[in-house]
């Protein structure tokens, strides 16, 4: 699941997030760890500009400093950056960083990267906005490169070039998954060529099967035969009888009936899905996940 409070979108942030703080995400995270969750995420955005602040809020908690933190209090789930906008800075700030934080929590890294959509922040940060999609499929190969196994990486490409440039700590893992985001043709095919996941950004159940069959047709093409890890945001859960209204579009009732409904992901070819609960307060939320990890889960 991604996390709630370090991202308050007016899209899926619910009314007590805006009060919540750093308390709420460690019994948030800590409800994630006992209940089986694969991993909890953070967003990535430096900062909004004002004719967005409305609509997406400015709470946009630095994923880094957000997962390290979590790292401490948690012992099994794993972190994903769901997405970091790895074209703002440079891979040896990225690498530098992330590597750190793998090391830190000895090996729950998952590196979940994207495009970027707000034209301000580059500007802001004098990165070239339209060239975003080349820049990100650059820093990819020079992260695969910076976060592998050589204390002194290598990396010599049209953007970036370097050397002989020793740093350490290194990650713990032997290779960092990197999870490609984001639903565009393009984003689809960055996946496929140049991720071990793909995480897209919105797909209704309707559109997924037909993304899948791109993406394989397209790794297959490129002679690809590496396992990718396939995920899904699903849609709005509550598990029980919510008593309240909840939105026309979540999914609640009887564990067994969520638990149908939510394996027609798996049918499709989906590998793991990433949930957001309805809830009214952190206690609420809590007491979701541990029924979803309960009671849903076993029959997933």
């Amino acid at each position: 699941m991604q996390l709630p409070v370090q991202s308050q979108s007016t899209i899926y942030a619910e009314a007590w997030e805006a009060a919540a703080g750093p308390d709420d995400l460690v019994e948030i995270a800590r409800a994630a760890d006992r209940s089986g969750f694969a991993y909890v995420a953070s967003c990535d955005h430096v900062a909004i500009p004002r004719r967005l602040a409305a609509a997406m809020s400015t709470v946009w908690y630095d994923p880094v400093a957000t997962l390290a933190f979590l790292a401490s209090v948690t012992e099994r789930v794993r972190l994903l950056s769901h997405v970091a906008v790895v074209g703002l800075r440079h891979p040896l700030v990225t690498a530098k960083q992330y590597a750190t934080l793998d090391h830190l929590s000895r090996g729950r890294l998952i590196l979940g990267v994207g495009a970027g959509h707000v034209q301000e922040e580059f500007e802001a940060l004098g990165v070239d906005f339209e060239r975003r999609g080349s820049v990100l499929d650059e820093s990819i190969d020079a992260l695969r490169s910076a976060l592998g196994r050589d204390e002194f990486p290598e990396h010599h490409g049209k953007l970036y070039d370097f050397e002989g440039l020793g740093q350490r700590p290194r990650p713990a893992q032997a290779q960092v998954p990197v999870w490609v985001g984001g639903s565009s043709p393009a984003a689809v095919r960055r996946a496929a060529v140049k991720g071990d996941g793909w995480l897209p950004q919105g797909d209704p159940r309707d559109r997924l099967p037909d993304q899948i069959a791109r993406l394989k047709r397209i790794r297959e093409e490129a002679g690809i035969t590496d396992p990718v890890a396939i995920g899904a945001i699903t849609e709005p859960l509550y598990v029980g009888e919510p008593g309240w209204d909840v939105g026309c579009r979540t999914l609640s009732g009887r564990p067994e009936a969520l638990a149908e409904s939510l394996r027609a992901y798996r049918a499709m070819g989906v590998h793991q899905i990433q949930v957001r609960f309805r809830s009214r307060s952190r206690s609420e939320l809590t007491d979701q996940m541990g029924a979803f990890g309960t009671e849903v889960a076993p029959h997933l």
